[in-house]
């Protein structure tokens, strides 16, 4: 492997200050929406999303994903149609009461409209291995990785003016079939992306404070 000099750009800690609290400003207005508009979108901006996704850190650089990008409505209606009967024996046969009573506050059920509204859906499978010629090569921390590109992917949509839902029916084989992906892969993630309808609302949520979550050693 041949290795090239790091582009890296120094800055003062005045700026770094800045950045970060702007930054921290900015993502805190992120915010999970359930109630998209129709409004189309410019497939540029969708494929420049999942690009800065694509460039996550990966075990080994295996990179082991990949994204079906969906806005055919017929594709859209099965994705719809399996999610909503994996979500119903969810909500009425599977769902422990304790899971249901915490879901309970954010008014969701089994319905899922939005999987139709939303203009996009991002489908993210991990590849559990690589294959190539029917020849299986190991990847590294897949579970790890490809969870790391969700958080870029998430983060780049917040930053191109859009919203989203990172949403995960139980199970999600389906997903595979409708999207019609090799033996190797699995869905991972179905992100419904657009911009919020009009009338949309939000829980009223507060975050743990600093103290709840980190602390310097």
């Amino acid at each position: 492997m041949s290795y090239k000099k790091l582009d890296f750009q120094e800055r003062s800690e005045g700026f770094m200050a800045r950045a970060s609290a702007e930054h921290l400003s900015f993502i805190r207005t992120r915010r999970s929406v359930r109630e998209f508009s129709d409004r189309e979108i410019p497939l540029e901006i969708i494929n420049n999303i999942v690009s800065a996704a694509a460039s996550a850190p990966s075990g080994a650089n295996k990179e082991p994903w990949f994204f079906s990008i969906i806005r055919d409505p017929d594709v859209k209606h099965q994705i719809r149609l399996g999610a909503e009967k994996e979500e119903k024996l969810f909500y009425t046969q599977k769902a422990p009461k304790g899971w249901l009573k915490d879901l309970n506050k954010f008014g969701t059920d089994w319905h899922k409209e939005f999987l139709e509204i939303a203009p996009y859906l991002i489908v993210v499978f991990k590849q559990i291995y690589d294959l190539d010629n029917n020849i299986k090569y190991k990847n590294y921390y897949v579970n790890e990785s490809v969870g790391i590109a969700c958080g870029f992917l998430l983060s780049a949509i917040h930053s191109a003016g859009l919203v989203a839902l990172t949403h995960t029916p139980s199970p999600m084989g389906f997903l595979e079939k409708i999207c019609n992906r090799p033996k190797n892969e699995r869905a991972f993630l179905l992100i419904p992306i657009g911009y919020p309808a009009a009338d949309a609302e939000i829980p009223d949520l507060r975050k743990k404070d600093y103290n709840k979550y980190a602390d310097v050693i």
